[in-house]
């Protein structure tokens, strides 16, 4: 039957049942809740906040976010409002998958909830690298920090108050976003990254050394370098020690903090309990409507992988904005409704720190070595060369050999986030490069240039396929 506004309303009733309160699971619970207003939709959230920005953190730890509580995108009052029961404080320990009954624990009491369809967005845990000391009785020592949730942030925070000198592992978007907002913080910033040049999975090293030349000069940064090990003093660690991958040169650093930004693993146990197809990297197989292998179980966010767009070949997923689309596609179907991701993600991802903006799409930098790729890079301004203010953007094309499919692309300085977004409608689309860099693109002085960067890139990439023809 359809309700006011033309609002259909699925007749059977439905249970469904969320693990996780993130990016996902939040937006999986609202958009099941648009496609069936009538079905009973509970959250169990194992934490003590509601949907928020975890890609926030860093700017709420430096000051750009005035405080912590700015970064809950939705509140409790918001869900109950919506008739969506979220339990926080609520730890899911067990799916019985033969009864369809999702066993939880709250305080000392114990929950149990049916469902018709239950949606996993267990997210991650962060990864940390195998350094000696850097625990202690199994929790990281006194004045090491991961950052993941709102309560690493307030330690860290806290830590900041009354620290000078900062230590960050990890070179990738989180490195540098902590690195900025700690030196935001007036910290002496120093930054640990074990493979060859900063923002390794994401950038060549070309574009990578752009970025770094950008950045300030008394932020130390030690590429190629392990950390083996660090020293405590009175409890909190005061000294680590590095190692050089190819020289095997050791260093040694003083700190009063140690940030690790190496990446996340995913927190896949329950899924792999119930039953699900896990992966390579353990994370959850999903398909197109984020179903796994486990009839009436999906999964979402940071705890899955999926396709890669281009390669075709199974990739985890660690951006909330697919996070994000896979929610709305996981809260259609399980509320009864029929919604399919594209045939692949594009990992499209931006980040800014110390004033330079970054951003890329396309298979990550390792992947894209073994792919029979041709690559043209660009550099060009934002107005017309003799309109003053003009700032400066480079972009890097990837194209396939043969067919010049556009496949990747990497962008720094002006509105690089919006050029990228362009290569992203283009891959999606299967344009090639010749039809790329015949693209009209606006045009006048104070705002554009008569050819754009973008254009004129693939030019660059069209001439090299080519010749080579």
């Amino acid at each position: 039957m359809f309700g006011q506004l033309g609002v259909f309303y699925l007749s059977q009733e439905k249970d469904v049942v969320i693990i996780g309160c993130g990016a996902a699971g939040g937006t999986a619970a609202q958009f099941a809740r648009k496609t069936d207003r009538k079905s009973s939709i509970t959250i169990f959230e194992k934490g003590k906040y509601p949907q928020y920005s975890k890609c926030g953190l860093p700017y709420a730890i430096s000051g750009d976010v005035h405080n912590l509580d700015d970064l809950v995108e939705f509140s409790g009052d918001w869900f109950k409002n919506a008739k969506i029961d979220l339990l926080l404080n609520t730890t899911v320990e067990k799916i019985d998958v033969d009864n369809q009954i999702v066993i939880a624990k709250k305080n000392n009491g114990s929950i149990e909830k049916s469902y018709t369809s239950l949606i996993i967005a267990t997210g991650a845990k962060p990864y940390i690298p195998p350094i000696k000391n850097i625990y202690d009785r199994n929790k990281l020592t006194k004045s090491v920090f991961v950052l993941r949730t709102i309560d690493d942030a307030k330690l860290i925070s806290s830590a900041i108050e009354k620290d000078k000198n900062a230590v960050i592992i990890g070179a990738g978007f989180i490195g540098l976003e902590m690195a900025d907002a700690l030196y935001k913080k007036e910290m002496n910033v120093s930054i640990i990254e074990a493979l060859p040049w900063i923002l390794p999975n994401t950038f060549d090293e070309d574009m990578a050394n752009i970025v770094y030349d950008g950045l300030p000069k008394n932020v130390d940064i030690f590429t190629d370098y392990i950390v083996t090990r660090v020293e405590n003093k009175s409890n909190r660690i005061y000294r680590l020690f590095l190692k050089n991958n190819k020289t095997n040169e050791e260093k040694e650093l003083f700190s009063d903090l140690l940030v690790i930004g190496t990446g996340c693993k995913s927190d896949s146990s329950l899924a792999q309990k119930a039953g699900c197809k896990i992966g390579r990297l353990r994370h959850i197989i999903v398909n197109n409507k984020c179903e796994t292998s486990v009839k009436n179980i999906y999964a979402i966010g940071d705890c899955t992988e999926y396709k890669d767009f281009v390669t075709k070949k199974q990739v985890p997923i660690g951006l909330g904005s697919i996070a994000v689309r896979q929610g709305i596609t996981a809260g259609i179907n399980a509320a009864g409704g029929n919604y399919c991701l594209p045939d692949g993600v594009l990992q499209t991802c931006t980040s800014e720190f110390f004033g330079t903006e970054i951003a890329a799409v396309g298979p990550s930098n390792d992947i894209l070595k073994k792919m029979s790729v041709v690559s043209g890079k660009f550099t060009g301004y934002s107005r017309a060369g003799y309109f003053p203010g003009g700032k400066k953007i480079t972009i890097k094309v990837f194209a396939n050999k043969k067919t010049g499919k556009i496949v990747a692309a990497q962008a720094i300085g002006d509105k690089a986030a919006k050029r990228i977004n362009m290569f992203a409608c283009a891959i999606l689309a299967d344009m090639d490069v010749d039809t790329f860099k015949k693209l009209e693109t606006t045009y006048a002085p104070p705002i554009a240039p008569t050819l754009d960067v973008e254009t004129l890139v693939c030019d660059i990439v069209s001439m090299k396929i080519n010749r080579g023809r």
